[in-house]
């Protein structure tokens, strides 16, 4: 884990699938306790945009390490007030060890990076949410024993997470399937990235159509319908997006021991049914635990404390 010490995270793109591997087995060894790294550092949380388990979750994490944490909120801090980022950035950087963002443009996540010398953690923006599909990843791990040769369906706007979904997929050997509506499929750019990375030993298909997408399926996804910043279009969006519903009697057309991820929050009723949110196929919960051992793993490999 040494190669990962003083790096940055701002896409799945980033790492190696190796590296990549070496994370998940350190979250899986955290969690069990057979590891137990400790650091005295100091990780500082910008959030631009609200949230509960990514807060809660790295917090958590942090503390377990033996490290503290710093809320850096916008609305009592000076970046509230129109401090330029660059200035922001390079305070921060002479106070912390680490930071995660969480903010809405992926550019001024990289712009962070550009001017701190500390590792800078995307704790999601519009284009990824990279430390929710290491959470993913695990618990789909804890599931099925392996990661190679699953099959994942993503369902929905083609948004931030389906691109991370596509990334994290390409890099452990699974097989995504994401189907979204034409106007709201996920950006070529990224597409084409997964697919370079695939290298053609697992796909990464595109569809509009969710019952093609679902068929023997070992894991299928879903999302909100309008992510954070979308909010006013989301009653427009309800009858474009129905036939992506995560119902049972979609479900059913998924391979027999499938299970079903969200997120979270989930709108049920919505990209998904109660029933589906609460079934016994739902590892939601586990998944939900699971960024709190993700997250842990990643400080500590990016820290250099692993």
């Amino acid at each position: 884990m040494g190669a990962l010490k003083g790096r940055d995270l701002l896409s799945l793109a980033d790492l190696t699938a190796e590296e990549l591997q070496d994370i998940l087995l350190l979250a899986t060894q955290l969690k069990a306790g057979t590891l137990k790294p400790k650091c005295e550092k100091i990780l500082g949380l910008l959030f631009y945009k609200a949230s509960t388990r990514t807060r809660v979750s790295f917090s958590a994490a942090m503390y377990q390490l033996g490290g503290q944490v710093l809320d850096l909120n916008p609305n009592v801090t000076q970046v509230g007030r129109g401090e330029p980022l660059s200035d922001t950035a390079r305070v921060l950087d002479r106070y912390l060890d680490i930071l995660a963002v969480r903010t809405f443009d992926q550019h001024d996540l990289e712009a962070f990076a550009s001017y701190s010398k500390i590792p800078i953690i995307n704790a999601l923006t519009d284009l990824e949410h990279p430390c929710q599909v290491l959470a993913d990843l695990q618990t789909m791990q804890e599931s099925f024993g392996s990661l190679q040769g699953l099959t994942l369906t993503y369902l929905g706007d083609g948004n931030n997470m389906a691109h991370s979904l596509m990334l994290g997929c390409a890099l452990t050997g699974v097989n995504v399937r994401v189907a979204s509506p034409p106007e709201y499929r996920p950006l070529d750019v990224v597409v084409q990235k997964a697919q370079a990375i695939a290298s053609g030993k697992t796909e990464v298909i595109v569809t509009t159509d969710p019952i093609a997408a679902v068929k023997n399926a070992q894991v299928i996804y879903t999302d909100v319908w309008a992510s954070m910043g979308q909010e006013a279009l989301a009653e427009t969006r309800v009858p474009i997006f129905q036939p992506y519903q995560v119902s049972e009697q979609l479900l059913s057309d998924a391979d027999q021991a499938a299970i079903v991820l969200h997120c979270l929050p989930a709108h049920r009723g919505e990209e998904i049914t109660d029933a589906v949110l609460e079934g016994s196929q739902s590892r939601v919960w586990d998944q939900a635990e699971n960024r709190m051992h993700a997250q842990k793993a990643l400080l500590a490999s990016l820290l250099g404390v692993a």
